[in-house]
């Protein structure tokens, strides 16, 4: 499929115009990423606690937050969690805390405690002695029956009776946890559906426990050695890709080339990184996995017009280099137009419909496809071109036969 009929854009002619479009985009990112003293990093990048509430309805948002700041947690995080079945009808939000934050530095789960303490200001304690059945762990649970005994289990032993309710209560939590609740249970009622369960057991469960309209379903705790950990890690593995990339390229086709395809990388990264900054968006480990993922795709899209280059060299031995890269990528326009539209399609889908917890990820690719088809044409091929012109015609010639000898020797083989 072809959308251009043998197309003669000059594209190397309009060098400048692409690199006057780069280089604000490239400013702009560097000095917002000097003005906010790096880039923001999320939790998992920083020490902190992330935990997921579940809320039997849609909560105030705006009350929600308020009852975070007077636990004296300014500057937490509120993201809802798209359920790909149910989508915002799931209730469920992500609280995210920085470890600074914390009411108790030495204490990790004293987020979680604040977070408890504010949705208990919000929505109440219960009566009073009783226990919040939603949020109440399993040997909780177990310990409560076992002293009232509707199992009337008592009379076979201590030991038999503690194993008993201890088995009961744990599939009472997970009956809780598992779907549809999700960890929320609206009526003691529901519970009759568990095996051995009876009208004493759910008596029992009324005089002890009372029934929230939110559940904390997950807390993840994030330690300041962890956070450091993780961003020399991702910072490592960004590298290593690209090196890897750029033996590889040197190996298949030639020195400059790799340079080139690396430097256009850079590029796609660093501009992406800006308009993160830019945007105030943090950095998170999916925001990580999408730049790796945009390493890939920007590279692949530089390897096709420099494959097609080479093959244009192998034909014309004596053309003028600005002419084959010209041609090239004219001849892969079609291509890359049919390839990075669709992929530009699939992510934006992703963008606008995929939730809040993929917003990052999708919001990489979303740039990354833009930013990387470009580069492909406006800053490798012209570093290539810059590259063969600055050796001089006589050198550069010499280099086009080494390349040519390479690849003969290769075919033999």
């Amino acid at each position: 499929m072809e959308f251009f009929h043998e197309p003669k854009i000059d594209w190397m002619g309009k060098k400048w115009y692409f690199i006057g479009v780069s280089m604000p985009l490239l400013v702009a990112g560097l000095i917002s990423i000097a003005i906010h003293r790096w880039l923001v990093y999320g939790i998992d990048f920083r020490s902190g606690t992330v935990v997921t509430v579940k809320f039997a309805q849609q909560p105030n948002l705006d009350a929600v937050r308020h009852g975070l700041d007077e636990q004296k947690l300014r500057g937490a995080t509120v993201q809802q969690v798209f359920d790909p079945i149910q989508g915002a009808a799931s209730h469920e939000f992500i609280i995210s805390l920085d470890l600074q934050n914390m009411n108790a530095a030495n204490a990790l789960d004293a987020g979680k405690q604040a977070i408890s303490k504010s949705l208990e200001g919000l929505y109440g304690t219960g009566p009073a002695g009783k226990i919040d059945f939603n949020n109440a762990n399993a040997q909780t649970i177990a310990d409560h029956l076992e002293s009232s005994d509707p199992l009337h289990v008592a009379s076979k032993g201590a030991e038999t009776a503690g194993k008993a309710y201890t088995d009961f209560a744990a599939a009472l939590v997970k009956f809780r946890n598992d779907p549809p609740h999700g960890g929320l249970i609206k009526d003691f009622k529901e519970l009759n559906a568990v095996p051995g369960v009876t009208p004493a057991v759910l008596a029992a469960l009324g005089n002890d426990f009372y029934l929230s309209s939110y559940a904390v379903r997950n807390t993840q705790i994030v330690g300041p050695k962890v956070g450091g950990d993780l961003r020399r890690q991702a910072l490592y593995v960004t590298l290593a890709g690209l090196g890897a990339m750029l033996v590889y390229i040197w190996y298949r086709f030639e020195l400059i080339y790799g340079i080139a395809a690396v430097i256009a990388t850079f590029h796609d990264v660093l501009i992406t990184l800006g308009i993160f900054s830019l945007l105030n968006k943090e950095i998170t480990l999916t925001v990580i996995a999408a730049l790796l993922t945009l390493v890939g795709y920007s590279m692949n899209d530089t390897i096709v017009v420099f494959d097609r280059i080479r093959e244009n060299v192998r034909l014309n031995r004596r053309e003028n280099i600005l002419t084959l890269v010209n041609r090239s990528i004219n001849q892969t326009l079609s291509r890359t137009i049919l390839t990075s539209g669709l992929t530009f399609l699939a992510v934006l889908s992703l963008y606008l419909f995929g939730g809040e917890v993929i917003h990052g990820f999708a919001l990489v690719l979303v740039v990354g496809v833009i930013i990387g088809t470009y580069s492909s044409i406006a800053i490798a091929s012209p570093v290539l071109v810059a590259w063969q012109r600055r050796l001089g015609p006589g050198q550069a010639s010499a280099r086009k036969s080494q390349v040519l000898e390479r690849e003969t020797a290769g075919t033999r083989r």
